[in-house]
């Protein structure tokens, strides 16, 4: 699979459309440009189409009156998609993880939660009900 390169935002969200079912090429073009916000040409599509296809990533079926070309992941798709959300997760939780603060009570924030200055130290909290339990549990004001 060395030439497979996932390495924009157009080939890794093809790869996510198509996981979640099969698709036309016109469809997948329609749904980047939604979920990107910029116009997606044939000539980025089609060809890392074909690219999954000659390393058996897809497979196509025609349906309908003008034998549309609806394209489905393989099991060797599904795998190596699979590996491709676990990389890109990897990456997300790299980028996340340092804004992530934790709750007293075991939540994790990300951003919002209630902020309160006890004891002279900030301390976030996912809600004002568990600053206010917390501040219970330790006799605080």
């Amino acid at each position: 699979m060395a030439d497979i390169k996932i390495n924009n935002m157009v080939k890794f969200y093809t790869l996510c459309l198509l996981a979640t079912g099969q698709k036309h090429g016109y469809d997948l073009i329609k749904e980047l440009e939604e979920k990107l916000g910029r116009r997606i040409s044939a000539s980025n599509m089609y060809p890392f189409l074909n690219t999954l296809r000659k390393n058996r990533l897809i497979k196509f079926g025609k349906i309908g009156k003008r034998d549309k070309k609806v394209y489905h992941l393989t099991q060797k798709g599904k795998n190596f998609t699979g590996q491709m959300f676990s990389k890109f997760g990897d990456l997300i939780n790299i980028a996340i993880s340092p804004r992530i603060s934790a709750c007293p009570c075991g939540c994790k924030i990300y951003s919002g939660g209630h902020a309160e200055k006890i004891r002279g130290k900030a301390m976030k909290f996912c809600c004002t009900h568990c600053a206010k339990i917390y501040k219970s549990k330790n006799k605080l004001k």
